[in-house]
């Protein structure tokens, strides 16, 4: 198969933006083991910004466009070494890809974006592809990365999409607000009901939330790609995901 993962920030660092070493080397880990069983896999990964808060040692996330650019570019290089150095620790080759939103939205762009993801993955590269948050603005921006992942699976033509959050799926309720609220774990149409479940905002240091997964979830199955909604916190999920195990919430494309 052709697997999308997206990775969001509270997954891979702590509340105050110091790298999740541990969860790092999980991940890659069972990533490695995915595409060792023949998958191809494309990596979205979220975290420059987290990251730079981190190795800045500011103390929350900025709030102006100036200092979130800085962090970035000092997040993303943290970023792609631990990832280099892990995935290389599994005889693995990572490249990076940053984009902004007219990358996908002018069609000479996107077509070249299209040709050089698919010939790293014909040469058995994993390629880690991220906004370009040192240069986007409001207006340039993907806006959150479920979003940014949704519109690759589509470009590149995934059979999966995986979301790795800070939850487990989607819940019949907000469960940090309701006790009485539980899993969802197939959806095989997104209805206006279910876009309504959708709520409230991502952690302090990413930008998605629950709202940003279903309209991800619409992009991907209405271009034929299933997407898994599961919790980060717990890598060997993806363990479950490749033998073909109920993890999370699952939606249905149009040609499930």
């Amino acid at each position: 198969m052709r697997i999308v993962i997206k990775i969001g920030t509270s997954t891979l660092t702590y509340a105050n933006g110091a790298v999740n070493i541990r969860r790092m080397e999980l991940l890659c880990r069972a990533i490695s083991d995915m595409k060792n069983a023949g998958n191809e896999i494309i990596i979205v990964s979220s975290g420059a910004i987290g990251m730079g808060v981190g190795k800045l040692h500011l103390p929350k996330r900025p709030s102006d466009i100036a200092t979130k650019q800085a962090a970035a570019a000092v997040g993303q290089c943290e970023l792609m070494y631990i990832y280099d150095k892990e995935f290389a620790s599994h005889n693995h080759t990572v490249a990076q890809i940053l984009l902004t939103a007219p990358d996908l939205e002018c069609a000479d762009r996107h077509a070249k974006f299209d040709a050089t993801v698919n010939k790293l993955l014909e040469l058995s590269v994993i390629p880690i592809i991220n906004e370009n948050d040192t240069i986007s603005t409001e207006e340039i921006e993907f806006g959150d990365n479920d979003t940014l992942s949704a519109r690759i699976a589509a470009s590149v033509k995934a059979d999966l999409l995986v979301l790795l959050s800070d939850i487990e799926g989607l819940y019949t309720a907000d469960p940090k607000r309701d006790k009485n609220a539980t899993l969802i774990k197939e959806v095989k149409e997104i209805t206006d009901g279910v876009m309504a479940l959708g709520e409230g905002a991502g952690s302090a240091l990413g930008t998605g939330g629950m709202q940003t997964k279903l309209r991800a979830a619409r992009i991907a199955t209405e271009a034929g790609c299933d997407m898994i909604i599961t919790n980060g916190s717990y890598p060997e999920r993806l363990y479950d995901v490749l033998d073909g195990k109920a993890v999370g919430t699952r939606f249905y494309s149009k040609k499930s």
